[in-house]
């Protein structure tokens, strides 16, 4: 793209450069550094992390070319390196992408909102890909950096862009506009989500509009007239077309046959468009309209539109992980194929190999619309693959097989996917991390099918990029230097231990903790470094946790006195152990009249080193207890003194939990920890956290009942005459509760609501389908986003812990990214 000199010179910024070279992208974390030749990488600081830190990383990685700060000292051994020293290097790397959009005079289209801007960008990608070649975002690249990075692969070819636009603070969306410079706007909706740090929905909404000041044309919704009213005064000279419900509205959404009939019919300048669809919810019809608006601005006839709405896939953004057959972990990347996120999706397999997956598969489908001669592009993927260490590449296309002399030798072609369907008999994926890519046209999902581990038709989807949200919204919550430990006991909260686990040390968790010391070697099996507590630890389970470095909770003279013994057995250096106090929930631990004796008893053991202090809150989400949780926080911060001037060092100290961040900031010290939040679940109503886990399962046969039939055991179920049930594979014995039978309990299809029907039996249940249309086969959401789990825990009278940690593990887990 540019030589590193020229970047130096746009930036008008003083440079060591040892060997100046063609640098093609920027990189800015190194766990997503796949090829490091013509790779930048730019020291970004931010709240909670320093880039500078990482500058070993990448130099080890062998990237050559880094964008520091002015006062970052080059060590010595990096003199084959070459530096820029900006004064800030996000402000460059914003800036370089400003200067690179300016060699472009083509329309440019940039999304903002609070939902649904990455999907409006990956329909409006492949509802115009028969027409255009398409620059558009990778994934959720929104932010501040984000932006940045997805401008900087405009190439000459580009003829029409889409970048999505995210903020969370007033004043950054200004700096995000004058690095994409849109010519045209959409605005998909003004919601709850990113509220955190504005004053009031409009504040939120003038800041977005800032991404529009210099469009020619800006799309929007016309059903919320204060947004629309607002826009038409902050945008003067800006043409609005809207879409919407309403009579006003440019593109009217006349008839929303979509829950029964997959249908919907459109109004546009006096004429009627019916458009078959293929998803039947509320949102997906939502999010297609600005799509099918900005089809018709572009010139794109009736039936373009018809036949490019009836192909769209449905959230192309998801990167699902799956159990595999023989042992293997399916990566199914299976709806996009560019080589922009063939290396993101390299950095996940990369991560996700463990002690149990020892080998890296990929397989790779040919690429489209990539703006790269084949003869330049193949030979790269190659390279990229090459320095991969791949253990298996299956190429599949006529242009990969075109180029195979390029890839290494252990590689298979095949010119098309049934082709590798008849040959996958004799392809061995065992304990093998296994990555599959493709463009859309070569249908992957149907290698996915064979591939994946079939245990039982109903799934708990984990949203991995929501759970890393969460975690980032508390983080933001904490001073500077608190720690974080991350609860993943009860199997995760019934989510899974160690893609949860994965996950949290992926993003930088500093502790994990575990109920039980086969859990803690469970982890360290799985390739998981990150420090361990087991809350619970046993004598008999010492000398495991000693050899795989798993630190235990001291609550008794018990535990103290035999975890010493064990150490001075099999141990040959002080080892950290986590004394716990009883503040006042009356469950494990130390009293504070305890101290003395204790101080006493750890003073004669050398061989143990207090790594920290801590204590249960027993009440923080409940108002009606905050005398009582204030008085225990006063104990444990007196408790905490008194050790630490007798044993003469300090420790960390850590006492709040999810709700405790939430309603007792003051009380951090030195670590909080983070359970029930990392999921979504807020005792305060955080709306910047988002849901992770999804129950699902299918409708497995549709019954009509006879007028005075009862439905199922005990004869409890009743529907009106003439009514319908459909039968769920779905019950108690997979986690759902049988206190929701009989219409206690609701189900989610399409987008409506419909009671449980008759007592649940053990592996099935019924629901009332009277007044919905619905098939065998179509989906059927237990808890998500509606109904939540917390809806189902108030249902039950019960908290969503048990909810969630009822779950059976006979349900397959399936993990996706964004």
């Amino acid at each position: 793209m540019y030589l590193f000199s020229d970047i130096a010179s746009m930036l008008n910024a003083r440079a060591e450069i040892s060997t100046d070279a063609q640098v093609r992208r920027p990189v800015f974390d190194t766990r997503l550094i796949v090829d490091p030749e013509g790779a930048v990488f730019f020291a970004i600081k931010t709240e909670t992390r320093d880039g500078h830190r990482f500058i070993p990383a990448a130099y080890e990685k062998g990237v050559r070319y880094f964008v520091v700060s002015e006062r970052w000292q080059v060590p010595d051994n990096f003199r084959d390196a070459s530096f820029i020293f900006a004064e800030d290097t996000l402000k460059a790397l914003q800036a370089i992408a400003g200067l690179h959009r300016q060699r472009f005079s083509i329309p440019v289209i940039a999304i903002t909102g609070s939902n649904g801007k990455t999907i409006v960008k990956d329909w409006l990608g492949q509802a115009l890909s028969f027409r255009e070649i398409i620059c558009r975002s990778p994934r959720s690249y929104n932010s501040q950096i984000g932006v940045p990075v997805s401008v900087l692969q405009l190439k000459e070819n580009t003829s029409l862009a889409v970048f999505e636009a995210g903020i969370s603070y007033v004043g950054e969306m200004g700096r995000l506009e004058r690095i994409i410079r849109p010519t045209l706007g959409i605005l998909t909706n003004i919601g709850a989500a990113h509220q955190e740090h504005f004053e009031s929905r409009i504040q939120k909404l003038d800041e977005k509009l800032k991404l529009f000041t210099g469009c020619k044309t800006v799309f929007m919704g016309s059903d919320d007239r204060e947004v629309l009213d607002r826009s038409r005064d902050r945008l003067k000279g800006v043409e609005l077309l809207t879409w919407g419900r309403g009579e006003d509205a440019e593109l009217r959404l006349l008839e929303d046959r979509a829950e029964r009939e997959k249908l919907i019919v459109l109004g546009w300048k006096g004429r009627k468009i019916s458009l078959e669809i293929p998803f039947r919810d509320r949102i997906s019809v939502e999010n297609l309209l600005p799509v099918v608006l900005v089809m018709l601005y572009l010139g794109c006839n009736d039936e373009e539109i018809k036949r490019q709405v009836r192909s769209l896939q449905p959230v192309a953004m998801r990167m699902e992980l799956k159990d595999g057959i023989n042992g293997s972990l399916i990566i199914n990347d299976s709806y996009n194929s560019d080589i922009n996120t063939l290396e993101l999706a390299l950095s996940v397999l990369e991560q996700n190999q463990n002690g149990r997956h020892k080998g890296r598969t990929l397989i790779l489908s040919d690429m489209f619309q990539t703006g790269i001669e084949d003869r330049l592009l193949y030979p790269r993927v190659a390279e990229i693959i090459s320095k991969k260490n791949i253990d298996l590449f299956i190429g599949v296309g006529s242009k990969l097989s075109r180029y195979a002399a390029s890839f290494p030798d252990n590689s298979l072609f095949f010119t098309d996917t049934d082709d590798l369907l008849d040959s996958l008999g004799s392809i061995s994926f065992k304990d093998s991390v296994v990555l599959i890519k493709g463009a859309r046209q070569f249908r992957f999902e149907r290698l996915v099918e064979r591939l994946e581990l079939k245990l039982h038709s109903t799934v708990l989807e984990v949203n991995i990029d929501a759970l890393l949200n969460n975690f980032r919204v508390f983080k933001k919550k904490l001073k500077p230097g608190v720690k974080t430990l991350a609860m993943v006991k009860a199997f995760g909260y019934g989510s899974g231990l160690i893609e949860i686990s994965s996950a949290l040390q992926l993003g930088r968790v500093d502790y994990l903790g575990v109920a039980f010391a086969d859990e803690g070697v469970e982890l360290r099996q799985a390739g998981i470094n990150t420090p361990i507590i087991v809350m619970n630890p046993e004598p008999r389970s010492f000398a495991l946790m000693l050899e795989y470095g798993l630190e235990p909770e001291v609550y008794s003279y018990r535990i103290l006195e035999a975890f010493n013994d064990a150490v001075n057995t099999f141990g040959n250096e002080p080892y950290p152990i986590h004394i716990k106090l009883d503040s006042g929930m009356h469950r494990l631990g130390f009293y504070a009249s305890d101290g003395k004796e204790l101080i006493s008893r750890l003073k004669k053991m050398p061989m143990l080193k207090v790594k920290s202090v801590f204590s249960h809150l027993a009440g923080s989400d409940e108002e009606k207890h905050d005398e009582f949780t204030l008085d225990q926080l006063r104990l444990f911060d007196s408790f905490c003194k008194d050790i630490e001037m007798g044993l003469g060092y300090s420790f960390i100290r850590h006492i709040l939990n999810s709700a405790g961040v939430e309603r007792f900031s003051d009380y951090q010290f030195e670590m909080v920890r983070l359970g029930i939040g990392l999921y979504g679940i807020s005792s305060v109503g955080e709306t910047e956290l988002q849901n992770v886990l999804t129950l699902k399962t299918y409708v497995s046969q549709i019954k009509e009942v006879e007028d005075g039939g009862t439905i199922g055991y005990g004869r409890k179920g009743h529907v009106k005459q003439g009514g319908r049930i459909a039968v769920l594979p779905i019950g108690y014995a997979d986690g759902l509760n049988r206190g929701l039978s009989n219409g206690k309990g609701m189900v989610r299809i399409g987008s409506t609501l419909v009671p449980i029907v008759g007592n649940i039996c053990m592996d099935s249940c019924m629901i009332d389908v009277s007044d919905i249309n619905v098939k065998e086969g179509d989906e059927v959401v237990v808890f998500g986003d509606s109904p939540s789990v917390m809806d189902i825990a108030n249902a039950l009278n019960t908290i969503p812990y048990e909810v969630l940690t009822g779950i059976n593990r006979r349900v397959k887990r399936v993990y996706y990214r964004e």
